[in-house]
């Protein structure tokens, strides 16, 4: 896939979002109404860093291909090139998924 022509700033990251799930743990396929928003995905671009009282810019915790979880109503959904993206700041970032 091509890198998104999309470049955050200051302390936001865009996240592809992961797909819906489609059954649940039971095996019961569910609707499109029944989906829920998923709260994963991978980064896809980082911008520069928090800009401190100092001047400098503070270093980001995630990087370019991480997978990460994030809150339920955080960010802002966004479709660039039929992609669901959601740019969100770092701290709204809950944990990296560790493989």
């Amino acid at each position: 896939m091509a890198k998104p022509k999309i470049r955050p700033l200051d302390d936001r990251i865009l996240v592809e979002q992961a797909e819906a799930e489609e059954k649940t743990a039971g095996g019961i396929v569910l609707p499109d109404a029944a989906k829920e928003k998923p709260q994963r995905g991978t980064v896809k671009a980082l911008g520069p860093g928090k800009l401190l009282d100092s001047g400098e810019r503070g270093t980001m915790n995630v990087k370019v291909g991480d997978e990460v979880f994030y809150g339920k109503y955080s960010g802002t959904n966004v479709e660039i090139e039929g992609t669901k993206y959601v740019i969100l700041r770092e701290a709204d970032v809950l944990a990296v998924i560790t493989k």
